[in-house]
């Protein structure tokens, strides 16, 4: 095995590591950071009184991570347990201590068909492990969206109302 790169990713020690898709590394820090990176550039990073306030940073930090492609799993020195979209960090689930210690690990259900068959109709799912001897399955909600279709819809409309509105107010604006 060759080095092929060596940056400074965190103050102190790097408590877990995980590869995502697209080249990207996920490290988890005692310097209370979580961070995605391409290569040796940082892609975005999550500090833990940004990310929830009013607790005390130096009371906690990120333990364990790991990265599906879609989502980003975290476990804490606190025993709380969080889901994350991997690209943007925006923070999908958080159960504060759902464990009573620390989170040792976190793991994503594989999609395959036995996965798939724990997963029901949930987006993802994710194991987590902890000090206190237990294992425990996270199992995030699918996530509501709208259709393209009535989206492009909704746009055309608000178009057309804009141009009523202007030629109501405008007499003569067309």
């Amino acid at each position: 095995m060759k080095k092929t790169l060596e940056f400074r990713a965190h103050d102190g020690e790097i408590e877990d590591i995980a590869l995502g898709p697209d080249n990207k590394v996920v490290t988890a820090g005692r310097d209370f950071q979580c961070c995605v990176w391409q290569q040796d550039q940082l892609v975005t990073g999550l500090r833990w009184h940004e990310n929830l306030p009013g607790i005390p940073d130096k009371a906690y930090r990120y333990q364990a991570c790991r990265d599906s492609g879609t989502f980003l799993g975290l476990g804490t020195v606190t025993g709380s347990v969080a889901i994350h979209i991997s690209f943007s960090l925006q923070r999908l689930y958080y159960v504060k201590e759902a464990h009573g210690i620390v989170v040792t690990d976190v793991a994503f259900v594989p999609e395959s068909r036995p996965g798939r068959e724990l997963l029901g109709g949930h987006e993802a799912a994710l194991l987590s492990v902890a000090v206190d001897s237990r294992c425990k399955l996270h199992l995030l909600p699918t996530r509501r969206s709208l259709p393209v279709w009535l989206l492009l819809l909704l746009c055309a409309g608000l178009i057309v109302a804009t141009i009523l509105l202007l030629q109501l107010a405008f007499p003569g604006f067309l």
